[in-house]
This record gives structure tokens, sequence and C-alpha cells, in this order.
């Protein structure tokens, strides 16, 4: 076991840093800041394992490498690189160093690092141990192997080796030494069937049976004695494998998986039997224990609230998440580009394309199309499955949707900019207030009638600019569930015009009604509905006050029924409107008022109208007027 490390670099902190996580990991740690320093300190402590990084003053990790090893081959070099070093990294593995790992220093890959190195140094021990026992072995057995051939093939040296331990059987005292430290129950066996050595772990749990019947271990052997594994090889020369069941000395029984192997002699005749039982119990936790980690491992997968998919090098899907085949449907062995974007080719930038080549993490931001035939917008990563020699067999998506994400984002970007026009636009009104205030003011100080009424006026007209831009915000602002009710039409549009008609008449504009006789009933909510209708009014009055190419000047409110609908026309003679100002005309923040407008009227009103499932409609001519048609459904249509 490693007690100490030689641990070499540089910079202070990375050292201390690291030399704290192996003393925690139970390492007695020597440090050193260069490789000269660091050789000085090997002769005097030869640590097993020296951890060195490769860019250092003096003496470099290169150098200090091909010195340990100069002096020391044994000695196990793990070598710490930078990115920029695998040049060099790949120099050290071609001087024997046990490993490279990367910086910044992850104690897990320390700990794993450390742990191989440790192995090497373990195996070297026991083979230089099981080394030294053969050598013995065949000393005292030179005579009996002077006469043998050499040996071509494992089986044959093996062979060799059965002769030496049959030569030495009468020789154990009870106790196959080189078995003692193997978990399983190993044991010697004469051609009479009688057990002649035992390792430890058989005596601790069967007991020593040596010189009993090769078969007392076992349960049922009484009954079928033929069926004994030891007796079944003498009987056929041949190796055996069953499943058995051992009586332990604490009463106890276990299954063993058993394995016998027959050590022939000189004549070819078998001399004695190598019999090995592992504890079946063993085997199932194990079992148990991989299938409870697969079962964790699939819940885990299948649970996860984003899109899973296991994609092979060409593309198609091996495997999918309970949400990818809930978004995307059964794709098993489709081509994934197929599957979630609905294309033939695969997708530019294609990040599974990028990670299969270059084993790499890769992140995308992209839209897929659901199986409803949605567009979600969706964060995709990707991540390398390695196999046993480190090769990408397969790469893992992993697809999150952002797509609410994203409608907040347009939200946000919404709100800034409906508050910069606003800020514009109260400034204005603000201005305009100041300048109608000091004309009050100036009529009351003067005791002017005329310039007192004036400037009130002003004042008037610009409170309710402010207050009609106050209630536009609140209402494009507020979230609120729709109040459905059974309307009457009619009534609701005599509440329209009466609403409007005020403000027609204050601008001198001639407000006209042309409402049909029998008009239905709506599922509306008048509270949403009447204000949109009323601001398609009063923006038709706002168009003719503008216009100033006419004298006179009339807006018009007509509604019949067309079907399973009600139509409501607002038309008036204005100002009028080109076709590129008529396409924008429901978008937020458009005005055509300039500076006196919002932008959010006809928005406002066109989403009030989207909400009673109807439609909204102009056209429009310069000079000439425009036309606004609603569209809604009627309640009472199928009566």
């Amino acid at each position: 076991m490693v007690q100490s490390l030689l641990l070499v670099d540089d910079e202070d902190g990375i050292r201390r840093v690291v030399a704290i996580t192996l003393e925690d990991m139970g390492y007695e740690v020597f440090t050193a800041a260069n490789g000269e320093e660091a050789l000085r300190v090997f002769r005097e402590t030869h640590p097993p394992i020296v951890i060195t990084d490769i860019r250092m003053p003096v003496l470099d990790g290169i150098g200090l490498l091909r010195a340990v090893k100069q002096e020391s081959p044994e000695t196990e070099v793990i070598m710490i690189t930078g990115h920029g070093d695998m040049d060099m990294a790949i120099e050290s593995l071609k001087l024997s160093a046990a490993d490279f790992i990367n910086k910044p220093v992850s104690p897990e890959v320390l700990e794993i690092a450390i742990r191989r190195a440790t192995e090497r140094i373990e195996m070297r021990a026991k083979m230089r141990e099981y080394t030294e026992n053969l050598e013995h072995l065949v000393q005292e057995q030179a005579a009996r192997l002077v006469d043998f051939e050499r040996q071509q093939a494992a089986g044959q040296v093996m062979e060799g080796l059965a002769q030496a331990l049959q030569g030495l059987a009468q020789d154990f005292s009870g106790d196959i030494q080189f078995f003692n430290d193997i978990p399983s129950f190993v044991s010697l066996h004469d051609r009479q069937g009688r057990v002649l050595s035992v390792n430890r772990h058989y005596r601790e749990r069967l007991g020593d049976k040596t010189g009993a019947g090769s078969c007392d271990i076992y349960r049922d052997w009484a009954k079928k004695p033929e069926e004994c594994p030891v007796l079944r090889t003498l009987a056929t020369g041949l190796p055996q494998h069953s499943r058995e069941v051992v009586l332990c000395i604490n009463g106890n029984e276990h299954q063993v998986m058993v394995h016998t192997v027959p050590v022939r002699g000189a004549g070819k005749d078998v001399e004695l039997v190598l019999e090995i039982a592992g504890d079946v119990g063993e085997v199932q936790r194990l079992q148990e224990q991989l299938r409870t980690t697969q079962q964790l491992y699939r819940q885990l997968f299948e649970e996860t609230p984003c899109a899973i998919a296991l994609v092979n090098p060409d593309l198609t899907i091996a495997a999918a998440n309970r949400r990818f085949r809930k978004d995307f449907g059964e794709h098993d062995g489709a081509l994934c580009h197929r599957a979630c974007h609905g294309r033939g080719d695969p997708c530019p930038e294609c990040p599974a394309l990028l990670t299969f080549k270059d084993g790499l993490q890769h992140r995308l931001e992209t839209q897929f199309l659901t199986q409803d035939g949605a567009r979600i917008n969706a964060l995709v990563w990707t991540a390398p499955i390695r196999d046993a020699h480190d090769q990408v067999v397969q790469v893992l998506e992993l697809a999150t949707d952002i797509t609410e994400i994203r409608r907040l984002q347009e939200h946000l970007t919404s709100l800034g900019m409906l508050i910069a026009s606003l800020s514009h636009g109260i400034k204005g009104l603000l201005t305009a207030l100041d300048g109608a205030m000091y004309k009050v003011n100036s009529g009351l100080a003067k005791n002017d009638q005329a310039r007192l009424t004036q400037g009130w006026e002003a004042t008037t007209q610009l409170v309710d600019r402010i207050k009609g831009m106050v209630m536009d915000i609140l209402f494009w602002a507020r979230k609120r569930d729709m109040n459905l009710q059974d309307v009457e039409a009619a009534k609701l549009l005599e509440d329209v015009a009466h609403s409007a008609q005020a403000k027609a008449e204050k601008l001198g504009v001639h407000f006209l009604r042309e409402l049909s006789g029998d008009l239905g009933h709506l599922s509306a909510d008048p509270s949403v509905l009447t204000p949109a209708l009323v601001n398609l009014l009063e923006n038709a009055a706002d168009a003719c006050v503008m216009d100033s190419s006419k004298t006179d000047h009339q807006v018009v409110l007509r509604a019949f029924r067309q079907g399973d609908e009600l139509v409501v026309e607002v038309q008036d003679n204005g100002l009028g409107m080109d076709r590129e100002t008529v396409d924008k005309l429901f978008s937020v923040f458009f005005s055509t008022k300039g500076s006196k407008g919002t932008g959010l009227g006809l928005f406002i009103a066109k989403k009030a109208v989207d909400q009673h499932g109807g439609d909204i409609q102009a056209c429009s001519e310069p000079g000439k007027g425009s036309l606004f048609r609603v569209l809604l459904p009627l309640a009472d249509a199928g009566s």
C-alpha cells in the first residue's frame, strides 16, 4: 500500500491545495518547487509515486521523469499538464509515465490516477512474489522437469506447474499458500478422492477437511456421490463446472459455482484435481446491486423534465426518454433531424456531429417542430458516450424548452419599448399642460376671460389625453380572465355609440348610426369589447379633424348580420392612409398620430376582438377616409 507521495509544482498555491487534497486521502506528502529540489527530496525519502507538473524552471517535468526512471524504474510518475502541453504529455508517456492529468487538478481525477499507479505497483510486487515462489519450486523439482519439453501454450505451462504441485502435495500441511488471499473456496484433491490441502477461506468457512472425502462439503453428496465435481473430473479427465450447495461449519448453507481442473502427471494421467468454488450469494448481491443501479439511472433518464435522446454516429435515435416521446412521438431508429425538425438533411452546426468529431460538449439554441405541429424554442446540450477504448460511440442530446423564457424576454423587450415611448409622450403632454396652465393663471391674473377659457379648454383636452394614455397602459398591462356573458348586440352598440358621439360632436364631426333591426346576441365581456369599439370611433373622429382638405366630415357606425357573424363597420371620410401604414396599424407602439398617440389603441382593440374569437380588418386610401370592419361570432347563430 502506497503511504507517501512526492508532489512537484513551481506554483506555491497549487502545491498547497493539491497537498491538502492528498493528505485528506491519507497520504504522507513531500513537496518540491522544481525538478532539482524534487530529485534531492526523492533520494532522501524514496516515495513510490511522484506527481509533477510538466512546465517548471531549473529542471522541468520531462527531465525529472527521465532522472527518476533512470534511478528507480519502478517508481510511478504522474504528469500534470496544461491545455497546451499535449505534445509533452505524449512524450512523457513514451518515457513510461504512469498517467497524465489536466489542470485544474480535479480531486476525483487525481484519486483515479493515483489508484492506477498504486495498482501497477502492487501488481509488480505480486508478480515478483509469484516469480520468486515459482523459481523456488522449479529449483526443488528440477529433476522432475528435465524430461518435459519446452511448453508452447498456456495449458502446457499449467501442466508443468501442476506436476510441481504434485511433487509437493505430500509436503503440504493443509494450507495452499498461493491461494490464501483469494475470497473463494480453493482445495487440492488426490486421485483417491481425498482433500490434500485447502486455502484459508475454505478452512475458515467450511472447516479443515484435509484427509476427508472430496464430496463431504456438499449437501447432497451422499445421495449421488458420482455427481461430485471432483469425482467427475477424476472419472472423465475433464474440467467440470456446476452449481452446488455447500455446508458451512456454522450450519448455514451456501450456493456456490464450482470449477474443477485436472492436474496431470508425466504419464498424462490425472494425479490431482484443483477445485475452486465461488459464493453465488456474492454474485447475486452484485447482480442485484447492478439491477438497482440500472433501474435508478433508467428512472433518472425517463423522469428528467427535458427531452433526452441517445444518437448514433449516423444520427439515428438509439433511445429517447418519456418527455422526448411526448413532444416528438416514437422515433427509435429515425434520424434526429427528421424527428425534431421535420427536415431531410442534418441541421447546420449540428451539435451532435460536432461532439462526434471532437469528443467535446456542445450547445446550440434552436427551434423544434413537435408532433402536433407546434414550434418550440429549445436549448440543446450534447455530451459524448465513450467505450472502453475511449472512442465516442454515441452522443447524448438534452433539450430544454425555453419557449416561455423567450416569450418573457419578448414581453420585457416590449415593456422597455413601452416605457421609452411613454416617457417621450408624457414629457410632451406635461410640457403642453404647463403651457395651458400658464394661460389659465395668466387669464386669472389679468381677468382676461377669453384667455382663461382658452387655457382651460387646452388643459381639459390634455387631461383627457393623459387619462386615455393611462387607461390604455392599464388595459395592455393587465392580465385577467374574460367575464363572458350573453349580451344583446344592439344594446352594446348603442352604448358604444353614446360613448363616442360626444367626442365626435365636440370635434365638429357628424356622427351617423346605421344599425339593422335584429343584430342577435353575443357571448362577450362588455368591459373589454366596448372600449375597443369606442376606440375605433374616436380614432375615426380624430382622422377627420386631421383632414384639412374638407369642411364636412362624418363618422358612420354600421352593423348588420352576415351568416353566423355580426359585422360592425366604422367608416370615416377623413385623412385616410396608404397601404404601408394600414399593414402596421395593429402593431404595438405604432401610431398615426405622431407624438399625440401611444400606439396602443388599435393594438388593444385587435387583442380584444381576438379574445372574443373575432377578426378585425382595415382598408383605406389617402384623402378618401378609412373603413374598419369587425367580425364577431354570434351566440345565437344556430337558432
